[in-house]
């Protein structure tokens, strides 16, 4: 129990920090992918025009809402537009089985499911079989070539039009425990069914307040996603991120050549993964000889590096 008066403080929360960018800075480029640009005042109101879509399709404080989706825009406006209407943001490993994924939208009580088109051929067979009140929202990625339509028989919605039709007001932080839980992560890779382990408000907020001072990251930086924002919801980054107004650079899939396209392109400084990561952009650079242009941070974590990996990466 908490002895601060309430005037006094107000609860831990990550939100805070979109709020915080979009007023300081709001011309300020926050989201990159392929050729289109968000700046952080956009950014903030796609984030709250997604929490007012999903309300006006039932979404209510203590519901958890289930993504599955690459690194793109959408999901990073779910960490925002979900925890903002007081509900639970539940980002789903791309990596599992139907079976798996079903099990995940059963156990959590997921009322929404909100999934890329292309990830979303993976349900197809299981579709009769998903829980009859889930709502599915698509996205189609507009920076494909030729992105797939969805596969769904029954009745979804669009997620570019669920934000065209929301209401434009921003919707108030409303989180007077910052004990409450801020997303639900499942495991992979165990023994037996997914686990469900939560943040907290306040446990993502303190660990996205010490990354930028640990990694070096401030407004100046340029953050590449090849860590998938559903591993612990990518180590809270895009909460950190965007507490010091840098920018987000968006990767839908890990693709080495397109990361040392985008390092030279953009100016990535910073980017994140597991050893498996450093080992293919290693290999790619001595297969083809190709090199960063200038020093980029990488931090690694899930394993770790072995000292050969560490050499080759200098």
């Amino acid at each position: 129990m908490s002895f601060t008066p309430s005037t006094n403080m107000d609860p831990l929360t990550p939100l805070a920090f979109l709020n915080h960018s979009a007023w300081v800075y709001p011309e300020k480029t926050a989201v990159v992918h392929g050729h289109r640009r968000i700046n952080y005042r956009e950014l903030h109101q796609r984030s709250h025009r997604l929490a007012q879509g999903l309300r006006s399709i039932g979404v209510e404080p203590g519901d958890r809402v289930a993504i599955l989706c690459w690194n793109i825009p959408p999901m990073l406006e779910a960490h925002y537009g979900v925890p903002f209407l007081q509900a639970m943001l539940v980002a789903i490993n791309t990596r599992l089985s139907a079976e798996e994924i079903l099990y995940i939208l059963e156990h959590s009580g997921s009322k929404v499911l909100i999934v890329d088109t292309e990830l979303a051929q993976i349900l197809a067979p299981i579709e009769g079989r998903l829980p009859k009140d889930l709502k599915i929202v698509t996205i189609v990625d507009d920076q494909l070539e030729s992105p797939p339509a969805s596969p769904f028989k029954q009745e979804t919605l669009d997620y570019e039009e669920l934000l065209a039709a929301a209401s434009e007001e921003p919707v108030p932080i409303k989180i007077e425990d910052e004990t409450l839980p801020l997303s639900i992560n499942y495991t992979s890779g165990t023994t037996g069914r997914p686990k469900g382990v939560m943040y907290t408000h306040r446990g993502a907020a303190l660990n996205a307040f010490g990354t930028p001072i640990y990694c070096g990251i401030n407004r100046s930086s340029i953050y590449l996603w090849t860590l998938p924002m559903f591993h612990c919801n990518g180590w809270l980054f895009p909460y950190s991120v965007t507490l010091v107004s840098a920018t987000h650079i968006c990767l839908r899939k890990f693709v080495p050549e397109k990361i040392f396209d985008l390092v030279g392109q953009e100016g990535v400084t910073h980017f994140c993964g597991a050893p498996t990561v450093l080992l293919g952009v290693t290999q790619y650079s001595a297969q083809t000889g190709r090199r960063f242009p200038h020093p980029v941070h990488a931090n690694v974590a899930g394993a770790p590096p072995s000292p050969t990996l560490l050499a080759a990466c200098d």
